[in-house]
């Protein structure tokens, strides 16, 4: 009859590899995931692209100077409020929060409601993530993480500090 501390070294050991698997499986999703969002933000950009084209009209002479490197005299157009799923603008002069998708707004808003409240005002994707309601987890966490570095990449938001999020100084501002 084997002992009581040999099968729960058993346990243990069975529980232990189970973690290890479903840490690894978590990684491999969360890669896939990433590659995924790359993939549907190019397929939108390139609806974008194709609505922008055909409602031009025809003969009109196309600007030289690309869209996401507008120059100085370039009239970026008007600013529509965005929807879930929409890629996120750049951040510029006259471009509102109300661009932003509803989660990547949710963000920017508590960390301007953060600046306002006190000298620390950078906070990890955890705090975020929790302050936002959401569940503590990884899968939770990393989405917060990857919202808060494409703000930055952006100009929406900096990270000062690797890890630690806050509100950029102004259009064009970040990290």
């Amino acid at each position: 009859m084997a002992s009581v501390v040999g099968l729960l070294e058993e346990r243990e050991l069975a529980a232990r590899q189970r973690v290890e698997s479903l840490r690894e499986e978590v990684e491999r999703i969360l890669a896939e995931l990433a590659a995924a969002e790359t993939d549907w933000e190019r397929w939108v950009i390139a609806r974008e692209r194709v609505d922008q084209v055909l409602s031009e009209p025809r003969g009109q002479e196309v600007s030289a100077v690309p869209e996401d490197k507008p120059s100085e005299q370039a009239d970026p157009g008007p600013v529509r409020a965005a929807v879930a799923g929409s890629v996120v603008p750049v951040r510029r002069e006259g471009l509102d929060v109300s661009a932003l998708a509803p989660g990547y707004q949710r963000i920017v808003h508590l960390l301007a409601d953060r600046r306002r409240s006190g000298p620390d005002e950078a906070m990890g994707c955890q705090e975020i993530a929790a302050v936002l309601g959401l569940e503590v987890v990884a899968a939770k966490v990393e989405g917060v993480r990857s919202k808060a570095k494409r703000l930055v990449e952006r100009g929406w938001l900096a990270e000062r500090v690797p890890g630690r999020f806050s509100i950029a100084d102004g259009p064009g501002g970040g990290s």
